[in-house]
């Protein structure tokens, strides 16, 4: 398996207020450039909790959609939300955000970070499917421009639904 791979930036909101974006995974199509949203059973108020499910919706350009199923394995809010994805029933990654507070308390560090855990089918599959060939470059890229959409939305007065 691949390295895991990470992008941070620093927010000028709260690690709490970070998390709410983050964890509201439908929203998550307002920032990545691949992901376009989730679709989510049964939250309940408290949000997503550690055992929860979600279909993950992604698109690429000039690629039909695909869906995945995700599960939530951490859900500690301010500090935590990481889940991980299947394809066709075969893992394919986790996908964890973590969040320190700065400093000075009004900011927060976001640390985006995937794990390949695609054994050799999947690799075949997921390239088909995508048509990306090189897909620890892609998602650095893709992570870079979630996070700094993510910056820009919540500095600009973005609340989670």
């Amino acid at each position: 398996m691949e390295q895991p791979v990470s992008e941070s930036i620093r927010i000028a909101v709260p690690p709490e207020a970070v998390y709410r974006a983050v964890a509201n995974v439908g929203d998550m199509g307002r920032w990545s450039p691949e992901c376009t949203g989730a679709r989510v059973k049964d939250v309940g108020a408290a949000g997503l909790q550690a055992g929860d499910r979600f279909t993950g919706r992604n698109a690429v350009a000039r690629r039909l959609p695909w869906s995945t199923r995700c599960v939530v394995t951490a859900a500690e809010p301010g500090r935590r939300f990481t889940f991980e994805v299947r394809g066709v029933g075969l893992p394919v990654a986790e996908w964890s955000y973590a969040f320190a507070p700065t400093a000075d308390g009004r900011s927060t560090e976001v640390t985006e970070t995937w794990v390949d855990q695609r054994g050799p089918l999947m690799r075949v599959i997921s390239t088909l499917v995508s048509g990306v060939r090189d897909r620890s470059a892609h998602n650095r890229g893709t992570m870079r421009v979630t996070l700094a959409r993510l910056k820009e939305s919540l500095e600009s007065g973005y609340e989670a639904a």
